[in-house]
């Protein structure tokens, strides 16, 4: 009898033990495995599609639409589901099963290198170049850790898939702030710097570079300790490298094809055949509006920016194409777009002065996004690969970090870079502040994911209230600062009573 223990590649990797009395044909069995270029890329493939959830799921609205960029009113009966969206908005966190979403999605990706590494470990015969696949993976963790310590503060490090679920606790932020830096720098110089088709959608060591960057900008607000320059040193092994030029049409960075970015750094891949989950056009637009762009269903009328987001766009702006105002169309370009259930013309109105409205007009409030264009013939599941890290939001750290840094000249002229590409004029020295700057993250980093992160990190630095401040509609000024992070999930802690929760919660 024999007994072979097999690795199955089919959506996931599964572990199985069966007893076979014949030869093996259909499953490879572990021992040999992950011995070619082809067995190793499937070895690590879960480790990547446990990401797909983020560039658009629970863990980019939660950084989203607590920020200023992103509100999700309630229309009549559409959107309130219990209230989880205003919530968001309002800064009325709940440790419930929605904030849950965001920490399951990033465990999950955290579970799958841990599962995977610990099969490496066992391997009778590992391949030669064992040490970079191994750092591959614990740099892919390392991105699920640092958003998880971003938006929960203390929270598990678990690093062994053998670890006793029972004897889990959290760890503060310092302590993770630290095993991230040590985990990446010893790691960034044993992955690939060829940037081609064959890294496509794998981290690099640009990928590392960006993601040390993030930790190294935010160093104050994890640990009370600024570390600019080190910020400013890990961004230049990124700029410098020239492996990435600025796109010259800043919306191929997000096209159905956007593939073939020369700025894109790191994407999550989506294909409307293969990889689902792409669903920006179903989320922002109105329910009319699969007439515009030859959608297979009708949009959930969802996701919207408000007037004081669109107003910081120059009418000059090329960015500012990504929203969609006034009266919408069908796809001749000429037929005004209808809402047949209120009986009203489609015309969106960036001016929302309350959340919540059952009026036929309320239906069109807020400007819609369409910077991840919509695809025909889709209802959801689009191609656009969602962009993770990119050479423009590069300049824009590193002139933030320059500037924080006492280099302004620097600064200015990352700035005028990003400034330069989209048809605005060039800012002069008097127009470089910190409240200048974050409005040019804003309005060039729209819907990416980092706003939330980026008022928390300059309120911090300047002391001024971007996140926990008043805004329009409705929400009032945070009591305190308990707000930076969001509850631990209620079931996370039934789950595991050793975990904590936070404070002001």
């Amino acid at each position: 009898m024999i007994i072979a223990c097999t690795v199955t590649l089919i959506g996931g990797i599964s572990q199985s033990c069966t007893n076979l009395n014949k030869k093996v044909y259909a499953v490879v069995p572990v021992g040999n495995f992950y011995q070619t270029p082809d067995q190793i890329a499937a070895g690590v493939a879960p480790a990547y599609t446990a990401l797909q959830n983020l560039p658009d799921g629970n863990v980019m609205q939660m950084n989203e639409i607590t920020s200023d960029e992103m509100v999700v009113p309630t229309r009549g009966n559409d959107w309130y589901d219990g209230g989880q969206w205003q919530g968001l908005w309002l800064h009325k966190f709940k440790p419930d099963v929605f904030v849950d979403g965001g920490w399951t999605d990033l465990t999950k990706g955290i579970g799958e290198v841990n599962f995977i590494l610990n099969i490496l470990n066992g391997l009778p015969n590992k391949p030669s170049n064992i040490a970079n696949i191994v750092a591959e993976l614990k740099v892919v963790r390392a991105y699920s850790i640092y958003q998880m310590m971003d938006m929960f503060g203390n929270i598990p490090l678990v690093t062994d898939f053998n670890t006793d679920p029972s004897k889990v606790t959290q760890s503060d932020r310092a302590t993770v702030y630290a095993f991230l830096e040590n985990e990446l720098t010893t790691n960034i110089p044993l992955l690939s710097t060829t940037v081609d088709k064959t890294t496509y959608g794998r981290a690099t060591q640009y990928f590392g570079y960006m993601l040390l960057a993030k930790l190294y900008m935010n160093a104050q607000v994890y640990t009370g300790t600024p570390q600019w320059a080190k910020a400013i040193a890990a961004l230049n092994q990124v700029i410098n490298s020239g492996k990435y030029i600025l796109q010259p049409n800043y919306f191929d960075n997000f096209s159905i094809t956007n593939d073939g970015s020369s700025e894109n750094i790191f994407v999550v891949p989506f294909d409307k055949v293969h990889i689902g989950g792409m669903n920006w056009e179903m989320q922002t637009l109105h329910y009319s509006n699969n007439l515009t762009y030859g959608l297979t269903g009708q949009p959930w009328n969802g996701f919207c920016a408000t007037a004081d987001v669109y107003n910081k766009y120059d009418a000059s702006d090329a960015r500012r194409a990504q929203f969609l105002v006034g009266q919408q169309y069908e796809a001749d370009g000429k037929t005004p777009l209808q809402d047949p259930q209120a009986n009203l013309p489609v015309i969106f109105d960036p001016n929302i002065t309350s959340l919540s409205d059952a009026s036929g007009l309320f239906r069109m409030a807020g400007a819609r996004n369409i910077k991840y264009h919509p695809e025909a013939g889709t209802a959801g599941n689009q191609s656009n690969d969602g962009v993770v890290f990119r050479l423009a939001d590069a300049y824009l750290m590193r002139a933030e970090a320059s500037m924080r840094n006492g280099d302004a000249a620097s600064a200015l002229a990352d700035v005028n870079k990003i400034r330069e590409r989209a048809g605005v004029a060039d800012w002069t020295a008097g127009d470089l502040t910190l409240p200048h700057l974050l409005d040019e993250r804003s309005r060039e980093l729209m819907w990416e994911g980092w706003r939330r992160q980026d008022l928390i990190r300059f309120e911090v630095a300047d002391g001024v209230t971007y996140f926990t401040g008043a805004r329009t509609p409705a929400k009032t000024a945070d009591g305190d600062t308990h707000t930076f992070v969001f509850p631990i999930p209620a079931p996370e802690i039934l789950a595991n009573p050793n975990l904590h929760q936070n404070p002001g919660y």
